[in-house]
């Protein structure tokens, strides 16, 4: 349940333990809930998950292909599945069995991608994911959220299985993670949340990166340079209408991700732009579709322009 005690605890274990949490409170509202993995249990922090429910609780093994196979077969047969593992894992790997199995044949499967993003830098980008938004956006009947922070992602899990299709939930970040959202809100699926206001710039964001953006308006703010941060945590169906809004009353849009910045949340921002008169500039953020030898989450975020400092630089260069 959502506190300001249990908001504070989630932040210090991080999105992947939270999950283990919110997974146990799930599956005892909901008689109908099965998690499946691929070795993952410790962690996605479902270690107490599958001991005190050893029947809602499929591990496949390091088979991801399988995954989505057995996750389907569940799905068919009434069961909410939610299957998870590491992001790369989650969906590139088993990339044709998520498209033939949850968009063409449109069965319902929630996959939550753990530590998306560059948070693993230290193990190499075999196991960074910076390129999947940009796969799954292209397949139908799936959803594509990347929570801002724990609070969050305890609410979009909580929403997953009252509506249609299948969904990818991104998690970033790692333990002691941002806290974006410091008291309970609104959320729906598919509409932004404006966490700052600004008329100079706007700063749109998803996932736990926002933390950076936030650092980086308020010190912008000392140098006269009013920046708005929207929190865009649904990738696809995108808020259009906040785009389109934010379009004509700012002079730049920046998009800052946790992604490659072709196919990721910025080329989203873009293509809603394309068809729309406006005069504010684009500046994408993010990955710039390279591949680096690895390093430090902290390190890898500063090599990608993602750092607060990093993001200062860019908005005020082309303010």
């Amino acid at each position: 349940m959502i506190s300001q005690s249990n908001i504070k605890l989630w932040s210090s274990l991080g999105m992947r333990a939270t999950f283990g949490l919110i997974a146990i409170e799930l599956a005892n509202k909901n008689p109908n809930l099965i998690i499946t993995t691929s070795d993952v249990s410790t962690s996605a922090g479902l270690d107490r998950f599958k001991n005190k429910f050893p029947e809602k609780y499929i591990d496949v093994g390091i088979a991801e292909q399988n995954l989505i196979g057995v996750s389907t077969g569940l799905a068919s047969e009434g069961y909410d599945v939610i299957s998870t593992t590491f992001a790369p894992f989650q969906t590139l790997r088993c990339c044709e069995q998520i498209k033939v199995n949850l968009g063409y044949m449109k069965h319902k499967v929630c996959m939550v991608g753990l530590a998306s993003g560059l948070v693993l830098g230290n193990l190499g980008f075999t196991h960074c994911s910076i390129e999947e938004v940009g796969v799954l956006r292209s397949i139908p009947n799936i959803t594509i959220v990347s929570p801002s922070d724990t609070l969050e992602l305890y609410k979009v899990l909580n929403e997953v299985f009252n509506l249609k299709g299948s969904f990818y939930i991104r998690l970033t970040g790692g333990s002691n993670s941002k806290i974006i959202n410091k008291s309970d809100y609104n959320f729906t699926v598919g509409k932004s949340v404006e966490l700052l206001s600004g008329q100079d710039v706007s700063i749109i964001g998803c996932g736990n990166i926002l933390g950076n953006c936030l650092e980086a308006a308020n010190i912008l703010k000392n140098k006269n340079i009013n920046c708005s941060v929207i929190n865009m945590h649904t990738i696809k169906p995108i808020d259009k209408d906040k785009i389109i809004e934010i379009s004509k009353k700012n002079k730049l849009i920046v998009t800052v991700e946790e992604h490659n910045v072709i196919g990721g949340l910025g080329s989203s921002v873009a293509e809603v732009l394309s068809s729309e008169k406006h005069n504010c500039i684009l500046k994408r953020i993010g990955i710039n579709d390279f591949y680096s030898s690895g390093g430090s989450y902290e390190y890898l975020k500063n090599i990608y322009g993602l750092s607060t400092e990093k993001i200062i630089e860019t908005i005020a260069s082309n303010i």
